[in-house]
């Protein structure tokens, strides 16, 4: 693809073939899910680059990776018009600036990729996906993190393939994606036939190796059956304004179903995030109420229910709320286990010193405080976790949970925000990368859907529909084996960084040839 960089100046054509790129990897992702496209949606913004300059490179990388965000993220100025109240002007505004700032980390990658092409020549198409992979890594921990669009995640369908992230993460499968079109770019560029070659035999071995590993689960004697509840409650539904005939009759859908659960032989049966509105920490009639009947249901049943609750600081002068995620065992004792990644500008306001003014603006951000600590549940003296939400699309922090010694993972979430745009769907995919990257069964209870059952080679055994109420129920086996990722973390990724910034700093320190 040309493109008039040599000489100083972005062309219009060349602006479209980056906006091309960024618009071909954004429909690999779900709800589109046309995952092939991962392979190939690089290659115009990367031949771009050979020619570019540094700041051409930047400027190149902005406008795809603000193309791809774009396109990724449809159905954010939704959430700030519809439930916040924002005019339709300044929910468009937050949407622009949001995918400017997440475009940054494309731009890194085209200014690093032109800065190492132009001082080391053809190390830059060895480098790039190094380069890539550091800059997933700084994306997820970088201010509040948002690994959402991170492109291993295109490849969730892709099931033999994802199988490497129990070693690499994530972040290995993005690695590779990257690397095959590097090096085709470098071949084409350079007339060299062996590094492609080897690549993509490499690529094949990889795609063998994870048809071998994956294995049919087979039942011990602590598999057990579970069962994920879907009432599909009103997204519109204001709980401070429902009368409490309206919320009784959610109260009593969600129990009715969960006795349909019960009556399949479901001994752990999971509520979705804050599908009714409970505190069990509050002394008031209606959470005194419900209560006493989620108590008796778990009693009766011999089953324990996991419920998505607001609960109170103990303690505290001034109690602060958390989003919780509460257990109830048929003997009455209770877990509950406090989100601790809340959502930024949605659950609480980050800096508030200096973004303080943004509570102002948009009442419906909520004031929750974090948890302190990773605390585990208990099912059947098997210990499991339940991260929450947003949490399930942060890698390390859901390996933490594993690595602490849980055996299987819930993950109870309220998508119903977002409709039957894509988040639903591109919410569902991180639980199958997370299934796979620490080898362990992945529950799912969202309240508007998709729910569902995650084995840990990533197949998906369970799956709802959209805005359909509903329970699904399953066979779960538990396991205490920690695969590589899980025990050691993103130390692939943390060494593409270093390696990365070695060849940044070479390429800074080189006078060009």
């Amino acid at each position: 693809m040309s493109n008039d960089t040599s000489s100083g100046r972005l062309t219009g054509l060349g602006l479209l073939g980056a906006a091309f790129s960024g618009a071909l990897t954004a429909i690999a992702f779900p709800k589109l899910n046309l995952m092939f496209f991962a392979w190939i949606s690089l290659l115009p913004l990367i031949f771009l680059l050979v020619r570019a300059r540094p700041r051409q490179g930047f400027f190149l990388g902005w406008t795809a990776g603000a193309v791809f965000y774009g396109l990724l993220l449809t159905w954010i100025p939704n959430v700030p018009r519809h439930y916040g109240g924002l005019p339709l002007a300044a929910s468009l505004l937050i949407y622009l600036l949001f995918i400017l700032i997440l475009g940054l980390s494309w731009a890194l990658f085209g200014l690093g990729f032109a800065l190492i092409r132009r001082k080391l020549g053809e190390t830059a198409f060895f480098v790039a996906p190094f380069l890539w992979v550091a800059l997933e890594y700084g994306l997820t921990h970088a201010l509040t993190g948002f690994p959402w669009g991170l492109l291993g995640l295109s490849q969730f369908k892709n099931t033999a393939f994802i199988q490497v992230a129990a070693v690499t993460g994530v972040y290995g499968i993005s690695f590779l994606l990257v690397m095959f079109q590097s090096l085709f770019a470098g071949s084409i560029t350079y007339m060299k036939r062996l590094p492609f070659a080897v690549g993509t035999i490499a690529l094949a071995a990889i795609h063998i190796a994870g048809f071998i590993v994956m294995d049919k689960v087979v039942p011990g004697p602590q598999t057990f059956k579970a069962a994920v509840i879907q009432g599909n409650v009103d997204p519109d539904l204001d709980w401070s304004r429902a009368g409490m005939d309206k919320i009784q009759s959610v109260f009593d859908e969600h129990m009715s179903l969960s006795r349909q659960a019960r009556d399949e032989g479901a001994r752990l049966i999971v509520w979705p995030e804050m599908s009714v509105p409970m505190c069990f920490s509050c002394r008031d009639a209606a959470s005194l109420r419900f209560e006493s009947a989620l108590t008796g249901l778990a009693w009766e049943s011999e089953a324990s229910l996991l419920l998505g609750t607001i609960e109170t600081s103990p303690g505290a002068a001034e109690p602060g709320y958390h989003n919780t995620a509460l257990q109830i065992s048929p003997d009455g004792t209770v877990s509950k286990y406090a989100k601790m990644h809340l959502v930024p500008f949605g659950e609480y306001v980050p800096y508030r010193a200096v973004l303080g003014f943004i509570e102002k603006m948009v009442p419906a951000v909520g004031s929750l405080n974090p948890g302190r600590g990773r605390t585990l549940h208990s099912f059947q003296n098997v210990p499991y976790a339940s991260p929450i939400c947003y949490e399930i699309i942060f890698p390390d922090e859901v390996r933490r949970f594993v690595k602490k010694g849980a055996r299987f993972l819930v993950t109870i979430t309220n998508d119903g925000w977002y409709g039957t745009s894509a988040a639903p769907h591109q919410h569902f995919a991180q639980a199958v990368l997370r299934a796979v990257e620490n080898r362990r069964f992945v529950l799912r209870a969202a309240t508007t859907g998709i729910s569902g059952f995650v084995d840990p080679f990533g197949r998906i055994v369970r799956q709802s529909r959209l805005e359909e109420k509903t329970f699904l129920a399953g066979d779960v086996t538990p396991s205490s084996a920690l695969s590589f990722y899980a025990r050691f973390g993103d130390l692939f990724a943390a060494a593409s960084a270093v390696l990365a910034a070695a060849f940044l700093i070479l390429a800074l320190t080189k006078r060009r040839p």
